[in-house]
């Protein structure tokens, strides 16, 4: 690697050539605050709070864009520095809300870390200032304008990594503000509901909708019987929430939290991800052997779906018609567990907690409704942040709580399972059971490692049983839509695709612990989280969905086939094209 020598604070340094200031500086410990840097997506200079001295420059340089040279002098706290990031935060405050005392994001705002490093009041700029509507139109999220400080990041993650870029800067000088095309309430805009908006935001100006309340009340009614899912992703970076270190494991705190809130069942969301794999894998073997449509494109990710119906709804007969694991696991609670409990589908309470904002879009769709009209396959879906703002209120001190086990009714699963969080896992956890329906024959090694990692795209061929199979994994919309562009163009030919709507999986879904640029910039939060999920899968004893002895018990008392006529009403759903209207 080419290196520069540089003095950083009057230090000597060697750093890497072609780094920028901010860069560099990170690499040898020293962090300048920055707040609307995203690294590779939002590299604009636009908030200035990353302003350091350098040696012969005429003013004051933006750390996040400037680039190191050779025997450059840098300066990253003078009194002039600090002076102005002072004033800059000073003014950022003249037009923000300051009601941080019931704001959700408070304690965890970059904008008031900030405030509190460098004692800003918020007193010094007084005077007029715009005022906007908090707008709620959308199933998952709040939009308050009132607190953006136009950064500019949510509007980089919608276009770059998402390609839907429904927001943007509209009018100009005071009246900036981050909208809509012609104003128009974000619930109308082809937003697919994916929250990766909310994650970059540094402040309360993005959050998604909370339903904690409606979680309490259900706790509280004595004539609800309610139940919870957590998803596999929850599980690696629920801990976060408490100061854990990136990518611990909490499963069994998790459930022990579950538990002390007082939900009548705590159940796992994987469960209902061996269904999911058992019904999608016979469901692809049947296309594969009966020349159905072509490729098979996964369900499981709700803004995927959004997306697809969206944008591509042409090619909906692609989409794998089961059901997600949320919604299969709510399936299943409000038919076979109401049954086998001789419980009334309408007294369940089914909530999950997701690792993603578009489950709250999806809890809410047509043809999601198993026990019968009326009557939700999930009534509540949480975030995780939700879940451990909950744990919070009740004063559950979750680091010292015990690891307990998940309730057994719908609580028993595979490794398979576990690393539908990550990225691929999907797709290994179907290979790991079609393959032996296709083969008939025990799959010895069941680790699938070229689906694996943090890569935007990632192919990969096997040849199974006199079938060559060519698969592909994509995550992030961005990455999603060139996929689909080189299919429908005839560069490239799948027969399997797994989609995710978030990069990197679950693990980085909309509705996962916010971490600040600090951290999300120079941590590889996805591969962290994902390999809590891989660790798991490496420990269980059971690692092919197809394996699991409770899905073998629930086919053969109460499902009967995989893609039979009973499993296919309950298990299955359907799409439906979206208008796009701007």
């Amino acid at each position: 690697m080419e290196t520069v020598h540089i003095k950083i604070n009057n230090v000597p340094y060697e750093v890497a050539a072609g780094s920028t200031i901010l860069e560099a500086a990170h690499s040898v410990g020293i962090e300048i605050p920055t707040l609307c840097y995203l690294k590779e997506i939002n590299e604009i200079g636009a908030c200035r709070i990353c302003v350091v001295e350098v040696k012969g420059a005429r003013s004051l340089v933006t750390a996040c864009v400037y680039p190191v040279n050779e025997g450059m002098e840098i300066v990253t706290n003078s009194e002039k520095v600090q002076a102005s990031r002072k004033t800059n935060l000073e003014l950022l405050l003249s037009t923000h809300d300051q009601n941080c005392l019931s704001c959700v994001r408070s304690t965890d705002c970059e904008l008031q870390k900030l405030c509190r490093d460098y004692g800003v009041n918020g007193m010094r700029f007084i005077g007029s200032r715009e005022r906007y509507t908090i707008d709620d139109s959308a199933p998952h999220m709040v939009r308050d304008d009132n607190k953006c400080i136009l950064c500019r990041r949510c509007v980089a993650a919608c276009k770059a990594n998402q390609a839907v870029g429904v927001i943007g800067a509209n009018e100009r000088g005071f009246s900036t503000h981050i909208g809509c095309a012609f104003e128009a309430p974000l619930g109308d805009s082809p937003c697919v509901s994916c929250g990766q908006c909310i994650t970059v935001c540094p402040t309360g100006a993005l959050t998604e909708k909370d339903d904690t309340a409606k979680v309490w009340a259900a706790l509280r009614d004595p004539s609800k019987h309610v139940v919870v899912q957590p998803a596999p992703s929850v599980r690696a970076t629920l801990g976060e929430c408490f100061g854990m270190p990136i990518g611990t494991n909490v499963e069994g705190k998790m459930v022990a939290a579950l538990r002390r809130l007082g939900f009548d069942g705590v159940f796992d969301t994987d469960t209902a991800a061996d269904f999911t794999i058992m019904e999608e894998a016979t469901e692809f073997v049947q296309r594969v052997k009966n020349g159905g449509t072509l490729p098979l494109i996964t369900s499981c990710s709700p803004g995927w779906v959004k997306f697809c119906e969206t944008y591509y709804p042409d090619m909906i007969p692609n989409l794998s018609s089961c059901k997600s694991p949320q919604q299969m696991f709510g399936a299943l609670t409000k038919t076979y567990y109401a049954e086998k409990m001789g419980l009334d589908p309408h007294d369940i309470v089914c909530v999950s907690v997701m690792p993603c904002t578009a489950k709250k879009f999806e809890i809410g769709r047509d043809d999601m409704s198993a026990a019968g009209d009326n009557i939700p396959d999930v009534d509540i879906s949480i975030t995780t942040r939700e879940l451990g703002r909950m744990i919070e209120r009740a004063g559950i001190k979750f680091t010292e709580l015990p690891d307990e086990d998940f309730d057994p009714a719908l609580g028993e699963s595979t490794g398979a399972a576990t690393i539908f969080g990550a990225t691929g896992g999907v797709m290994e956890a179907a290979l790991r059971t079609a393959v032996e329906l296709v083969m008939g024959e025990t799959l010895e090694k069941v680790e699938f490692h070229d689906v694996r990692g943090t890569d935007g795209i990632k192919e990969a061929s096997y040849d199974v049983g006199g079938l060559h199979l060519n698969v592909c994994v994509a995550s992030g919309l961005t990455n999603c839509d060139a996929v689909l562009k080189a299919v429908q163009s005839g560069e490239k030919h799948y027969d399997f695709i797994e989609f995710m709507a978030c990069p990197g999986g679950c693990v980085n879904g909309g509705g996962q612990p916010t971490q600040p640029a600090s951290v999300r910039n120079f941590t590889d939060l996805k591969a962290l989280r994902a390999a809590a999920l891989y660790g798991e899968d490496d420990a269980k004893a059971i690692r092919k969905s197809h394996e699991n002895p409770l899905l073998k018990k629930v086919y053969a008392e109460y499902l009967g086939e995989p893609g039979g006529h009973k499993a296919h009403h309950i298990l299955h759903t359907s799409y439906v094209a979206r208008e796009k209207l701007y």
